[in-house]
């Protein structure tokens, strides 16, 4: 497997663009960060975020790069997605005890400005706390403070 991996990286390179070259570092450092334990799973650690949780918030940042563009050369909306799912999601389990977690029922956006910029920023608050349910609400900002989306999600609670 790894004589593998190193001939298709070797490939990847031999036949990139500085573009391409300039993705497949960005998503070697991200991969590196989840391998060193500098983020939980994968996906955190190839979109970069940088997570700040309390009792009341949760909030998400993440640098932008073209790898993570749509064909208009702004950010994918699918991205937005995952990073407001994320925050709204960490906050949901940041606040459950020990033995639950909390999955993703339902989650609803609205796109409301290109995301472009340096980076982006969600941050997501509590709406209702149940015993079997969460809601909570979701914002995300463009690195010059604009609003490029609002979201709510239901979030299930589950023994783990």
């Amino acid at each position: 497997m790894k004589s593998e991996l190193r001939q298709l990286l070797e490939t990847c390179i031999e036949n990139s663009s500085e573009a391409d070259l300039n993705s497949l570092a960005y998503l070697l450092d991200g991969f590196q960060k989840k391998i060193n334990k500098n983020h939980s799973t994968y996906i955190d650690g190839i979109l970069q975020m940088e997570r700040i949780l309390d009792e009341k918030t949760c909030e998400i940042t993440i640098p932008l790069h073209q790898i993570l563009n749509n064909n208009l050369n702004i950010l994918h909306g699918g991205i937005t997605a995952t990073v407001l799912d994320t925050t709204m999601g960490s906050l949901a389990n940041y606040l459950l005890p020990e033995g639950f977690g909390a999955v993703t029922n339902q989650l609803n956006i609205h796109y409301i400005a290109p995301g472009i910029g340096e980076t982006i920023r969600c941050k997501a608050e509590i709406v209702h706390k149940g015993t079997k349910t969460m809601v909570i609400s979701g914002e995300a900002y463009r690195s010059d403070g604009k609003k490029i989306a609002y979201a709510t999600g239901t979030f299930f609670i589950i023994s783990k």
